[in-house]
C-alpha cells in the first residue's frame, strides 16, 4: 500500500473512532448519567495533604472505605456522654472497615465525662480529638491558642433536647419561656401553667457535667442561674428513675434518651403558646403499650428546625498540623459519609446531610 493510501486509511480510522466515542458519550449524557467524575480533575491538595480539612462529600453512596488521609495507629478520644449511642454503633464499624485506624474512648481523671472535660483533655494533649454536644466557647479557643494551636469543630449530626415529665401529668405542652421560668424558680406550681395543683420539681445535672447542661443554660435559660428549687442528679438514668415516681417532676435530656422511654413522657415544646411541636412522631403512643410499641423521634421537625430545641453534635479537631489533626479530620469524614450518616440516624439522631 502506498504511503498516501496508508495515511488516508489512518485518518479515516481516527475519524470513525472519534465518532464512536463521541456518540457513546452523547448517549450516556442523554440518559441522565453524570459524566462529571470522568471530566473533573482531582484536587491535588485533597489527594496529597495529610492534614486536609474534612472532604464534606455529598455522595450518599460513600462509605468508610472511601475516606482518604486516614492515619495508622491507636487514637484516644473523649467527650460528650450524649455521643454514647453513636460511639457504640459507629466506632466498631469504622474499625471493621479500617483496621489501621484504631479508637479508644478515654474517661477524664477526677471529673465527670462530658463535652467540656473532653475539650480540656484535647487542649492538654491527653487525647487526639474530642466529641462535643455544644459549640466551642471563646475561653477554650483562647486556651488552645496559648498552647500554640487552634481548634476547629465539624458538625456531623443534629440532636434535639426533650423535656420529660411524669407520665401522669396532664399538660398539652410548654413554651421555651415557661421552661425558663420553671428552671429559674419563677414558676413553682403546675397550676400556673394550666396543670394540676402540684409543686414542680425541676431536675438537672450539674453545670460541670457536660455539654447538654451548658447548652440548656445558654440557649434556654439565656445564661441565667438555676433556681434554688432545682434538684441535681448524677446522670440521666437517675433522673428518669426519679421522674417516674415524682408526680410534679420535670427533666431535660437528649431526645433519643427520653422519647422512647416507657416510664416518662416527653412534652411538645413551642416558641410561643399554641405553637407546640412534639419531639415524637404523632400520634403519641400511650405508655401502656410500651415496650411493645415505643414513641419514635420526630426527625423531620429536628432537621427543619420546627422543633425549637435543637443543636449540632461536633467533632472537635486540634489544628496543629500533626497526626492528631489528621485523626480528627479522618473521624469527622467517616461520620459524614453516607454510611456514617445512616448509622447516626439508626442511633436516633438526625443526619446533618
Amino acid at each position: 500500500m502506498s504511503q498516501k493510501n496508508e495515511t488516508a486509511v489512518l485518518v479515516l480510522t481516527f475519524l470513525i473512532t472519534v465518532g464512536i466515542v463521541g456518540g457513546g458519550l452523547w448517549l450516556l449524557a442523554n440518559r441522565g448519567i453524570n459524566l462529571g467524575i470522568l471530566t473533573q480533575p482531582q484536587s491535588k491538595d485533597t489527594a496529597t495533604d495529610a492534614n486536609a480539612p474534612p472532604l464534606l462529600s455529598s455522595e450518599s453512596s460513600s462509605n468508610f472505605a472511601t475516606v482518604q488521609n486516614v492515619p495508622n495507629g491507636l487514637f484516644n478520644y473523649g467527650g460528650s456522654t450524649t455521643w454514647a449511642p453513636i460511639r457504640l454503633a459507629v466506632d466498631s464499624a469504622i474499625q471493621a472497615a479500617r483496621p489501621e485506624f484504631r479508637l479508644r474512648y478515654v474517661d477524664p481523671t477526677g471529673e465527670t465525662p462530658g463535652s467540656a472535660s473532653g475539650i480540656r483533655m484535647l487542649i492538654d494533649g491527653r487525647i487526639a480529638f474530642a466529641q462535643s454536644s455544644r459549640p466551642l466557647v471563646d475561653q477554650e479557643i483562647a486556651r488552645a491558642q496559648q498552647r500554640g494551636f487552634g481548634l476547629s469543630q465539624v458538625a456531623v449530626a443534629i440532636d434535639g433536647l426533650a423535656i420529660a415529665v411524669n407520665q401522669n401529668l396532664n399538660l398539652s405542652g410548654l413554651t421555651i419561656e415557661q421552661v425558663r421560668a420553671i428552671y429559674t424558680g419563677k414558676i413553682a406550681n403546675w397550676n400556673q401553667l394550666g396543670g394540676p395543683n402540684l409543686s414542680i420539681v425541676p431536675l438537672s445535672r450539674q453545670m460541670s457535667d457536660g455539654g447538654t447542661v451548658e447548652f440548656f443554660v445558654q440557649d434556654i435559660l439565656a445564661n441565667q442561674s438555676f433556681g434554688s428549687n432545682v434538684e441535681f442528679v448524677a446522670d440521666t438514668t437517675q433522673a428518669l428513675r426519679r421522674l417516674a415516681v415524682t408526680p410534679g417532676g420535670i427533666y431535660y435530656a437528649s431526645a433519643p434518651e427520653v422519647v422512647p422511654q416507657c416510664t416518662v413522657k416527653s412534652l411538645p415544646i413551642g416558641r410561643a403558646s399554641g405553637e407546640f411541636v412534639p419531639p415524637y412522631q404523632v400520634p403519641f403512643v400511650p405508655l401502656s403499650q410500651c415496650p411493645r410499641l415505643r414513641n419514635r423521634l420526630n426527625l423531620e421537625a429536628f432537621q427543619t428546625g420546627d422543633y425549637p430545641i435543637t443543636r449540632n453534635l461536633f467533632v472537635v479537631v486540634k489544628q496543629n498540623g500533626q497526626t492528631d489533626e489528621q485523626a480528627g479530620n479522618a473521624y469527622a469524614n467517616f461520620l459524614l459519609t453516607g454510611q456514617g450518616q445512616e448509622l447516626i440516624e439508626q442511633t436516633g439522631f438526625v443526619r446533618i446531610r
